[in-house]
């Protein structure tokens, strides 16, 4: 059994421990993590209001709209998030700002202290780690993004005062089951009774509102209690509280910024329109498409399952003048198929590359997934295939590099500083 770091050690040597003591990455069930949590009284976080995020994809765009929207009306509020992309401290944020090693480390000591006996997973420690920062911190909000599911997932050991549905569709079929209603029922999980449970997913399985009416959750859907109109130009929301008109258009997801200002009325109703219009007209985040050159056009997206997919294809299509140019890799455990399938007949050409992690699948395993006759090249390593990519880019060009946030991290690192005109 791996020896806990002394004091004093540093952030990357506690991480790697984190990694070796528990059996398994993904060990779902909230009996060890609520028991430890208990012992550290992080179970309730006092005057704190919770805001739980679950959804196949969209948490982290409605965490950041939310996060803006409160930070712009003087409220304290921290965000726990995952995966990070480029450093591990972007999983707690107090304010704004990225948790220090140092806060991260003392942390952990105290979650090690607390545990004895107890093994939990990484996932485990980085939810109690959040909890035990924001609970010193005494803030007025708390944002939970959910790891995976919702229901046993370690952020579901606190109580949501408002919890949250983006969108509901397959991924993580293995942990979640192969149907959109089992996963809405995991992901309904989160629902506490007498509380508002906020659903941003237009077409809501049955089995989310039978969640809600099982443990008596306010259930609030789009199209329901909530809705939104656009334009080219601007678009309305109507809900509960709100009225707005002649919102600016956000760079992140339409659906998501809806679900964001019904999150905000039943928050903070007395919230200023002015103040919601810049949140969500505003607020972008890294990795989701994110522009990191502007001709010839170069966007990362974390996009990963049939769902961001299909999206992504959206926003692609209205940005395309010239040639657009994929570079991708997935994990073995994506639905990569039909990712692919998703824009395979609109990319001009294919750069597939290895993902040198340990779920990671090869370039040629994708290559095989892919339509006879789409034009697609394997690469070993994704700088190469970034060289080949380079040598044909004309300024009218798009490249799009996306299939994991591994992809998206490993490219930034790759192309930081780097200038194409």
């Amino acid at each position: 059994m791996p020896v806990a770091p002394k004091s004093g050690a540093t952030l990357n040597r506690w991480l790697d421990f984190l990694l070796a003591i528990h059996p398994t990455e993904i060990d779902m069930g909230l009996a060890r993590v609520s028991t430890v949590a208990t012992r550290m009284e992080l179970n309730h976080l006092g005057e704190t209001k919770i805001v739980t995020v679950a959804g196949t994809n969209g948490k982290g765009t409605t965490c950041a709209m939310i996060e803006a929207a409160l930070q712009l009306s003087g409220k304290t509020v921290g965000v726990y998030s995952s995966p990070h992309l480029l450093n591990y401290n972007e999983r707690v944020r107090i304010n704004g700002i990225d948790a220090t090693d140092t806060a991260l480390v003392g942390a952990f000591e105290a979650i090690e202290a607390a545990r004895a006996e107890i093994s939990l997973t990484f996932f485990e420690y980085a939810t109690l780690a959040g909890l035990y920062l924001f609970k010193a911190a005494k803030l007025d909000v708390v944002l939970l993004e959910v790891g995976l599911g919702g229901r046993l997932d370690a952020t579901n050991l606190i109580d949501a005062d408002i919890a949250v549905v983006t969108s509901i569709d397959l991924d993580h079929q293995e942990y979640l089951g192969d149907t959109r209603e089992l996963v809405g029922a995991e992901k309904a999980g989160i629902f506490r009774q007498g509380r508002p449970a906020i659903v941003g997913e237009p077409d809501c399985p049955q089995s989310v509102l039978d969640a809600a009416n099982r443990v008596g959750a306010s259930l609030y859907r789009v199209n329901s209690e909530f809705s939104y109109q656009c334009t080219n130009e601007d678009w309305h929301f109507k809900g509960q509280h709100f009225d707005l008109s002649h919102l600016p258009l956000p760079y992140l997801p339409q659906p998501n910024a809806a679900t964001v200002i019904a999150v905000l009325e039943h928050l903070f109703p007395t919230i200023s329109a002015e103040i919601i219009a810049k949140a969500v007209g505003n607020t972008q985040l890294a990795g989701r498409l994110e522009t990191l050159n502007p001709s010839p056009k170069v966007i990362v997206d974390v996009a990963h399952n049939p769902h961001a997919a299909r999206y992504l294809k959206s926003r692609l299509a209205a940005m395309v003048k010239g040639r657009l140019f994929a570079l991708c890799g997935m994990l073995k455990d994506k639905d990569a198929r039909s990712v692919l399938l998703e824009l395979s007949s609109d990319v001009d050409k294919w750069f597939l590359c290895d993902l040198s992690v340990p779920r990671g699948a090869s370039a040629a395993e994708l290559n095989a997934l892919m339509p006879q006759d789409v034009d697609a090249a394997t690469y070993q390593q994704m700088s190469d295939a970034w060289q080949a990519i380079k040598a044909q880019l004309h300024s009218d060009d798009i490249v799009i590099v996306f299939g994991s946030f591994y992809t998206v991290a490993g490219f930034k690192e790759l192309f930081k500083g780097e200038k194409l005109v």
